[in-house]
């Protein structure tokens, strides 16, 4: 391998581990030496990278000496588990998880919007959650100009947001649909194929889900905005890959409609995909795969006087993950 980063990737067999992994190789990151590392039951498998076959390593607390950046996307225990131990062994973070994203020592990163907080960290980087990402792509650009107090959004999450584990299920469901056979719903609580389920992660206190709090929560510390607020509904749909959010942003200056689609169209990340007469909007089909997220459906809100409505689009293993944690890779 040609000079540059010593890199490991925790989680590398998983979705988004593969992801990382390609995303790596698709930008010509400087790699000097790659590390992929997974659960026991994963050792020794190979995957490929720049043409060389590689194996993979159980992950262990001394599996970081040497590496100058450790993607990490295996879950938040591991994070919480084996991040320290890639810290101390001089290895900077960046981590997918939901375990340091609310730490205030922590940055919480995308790099379109706050790069220069990746700088200031302290071994560990954050990965937004994914649906923050796609959301606030698509509202930065226009919070810049009107400053966003405010958000109504209803997400329309893709299967692949469960991982592997998710996407099987679909599948497997959808088989079973076609053939006539019985379902038994084993890593949704219901039945996915054919349905909708608006309940994603745990609900809390105030009838909320931990999923839904995350856009305001995150996105205050991105925006750097404590007093954002954002009332957010998620929606598991039987969509393999990428999500969607319908969002309605109340601004403290009146937005217009054609100005938002200058800034939107200029913004980096972001394509507009607006086209009323044709009648061409983004669906996840459209951004599946690739880097930007798409929006469309841009139009003047008819609740709030200060308000605009959109629909964005974004790959939510790439953009909203494997992506935006090798963007931050490139930061450093």
């Amino acid at each position: 391998m040609s000079a540059g980063k010593r890199i490991a990737i925790a989680g590398a067999t998983g979705a988004v581990g593969v992801e990382m992994l390609q995303c790596l190789e698709e930008r010509n990151f400087p790699v000097s030496s790659l590390k992929l590392l997974a659960s026991a039951r994963s050792k020794g498998k190979t995957m490929r990278f720049r043409g060389e076959e590689l194996t993979v390593e159980e992950l262990t607390p001394t599996s970081f000496e040497g590496v100058d950046v450790a993607l990490f996307s295996a879950g938040s225990g591991i994070s919480k588990e084996f991040a320290p131990h890639a810290v101390k062994a001089g290895a900077v973070v960046v981590d997918n998880s939901s375990a340091f994203r609310m730490n205030a020592d922590v940055p919480l990163v995308v790099p379109e919007i706050n790069a220069g907080d990746a700088l200031e960290h302290h071994g560990i980087i954050a990965n937004p959650n994914c649906t923050t990402i796609v959301a606030l792509m698509a509202l930065y650009p226009l919070h810049r100009a009107w400053k966003v107090r405010a958000i109504i959004a209803s997400s329309y999450q893709a299967v692949s947001g469960t991982g592997q584990a998710g996407i099987e299920e679909l599948e497997a469901q959808n088989r079973a649909l076609v053939q006539g056979e019985p379902i038994v719903p084993k890593v949704y609580s219901r039945q996915i194929a054919s349905n909708c389920l608006p309940e994603i992660g745990g609900v809390i206190a105030n009838g909320y889900t931990s999923e839904e709090m995350k856009m305001q929560n995150e996105g205050r510390k991105i925006l750097h905005q404590p007093d954002l607020k954002a009332s957010v509904t998620c929606v598991r749909v039987p969509v393999f890959r990428s999500h969607s959010v319908a969002v309605t942003a109340d601004f403290e200056h009146k937005p217009s409609v054609e100005e938002a689609r200058r800034l939107l169209g200029e913004a980096a990340g972001v394509q507009v995909l607006d086209d009323r007469e044709a009648n061409r909007f983004p669906t996840p089909l459209d951004c599946t795969g690739k880097d930007d997220c798409l929006v469309g459906r841009i139009r003047e809100d008819l609740v709030f006087p200060n308000g605009l409505t959109l629909w964005v689009v974004g790959d939510q293993v790439r953009k909203g993950a494997a992506l935006n944690a090798v963007q931050i890779a490139e930061l450093l």
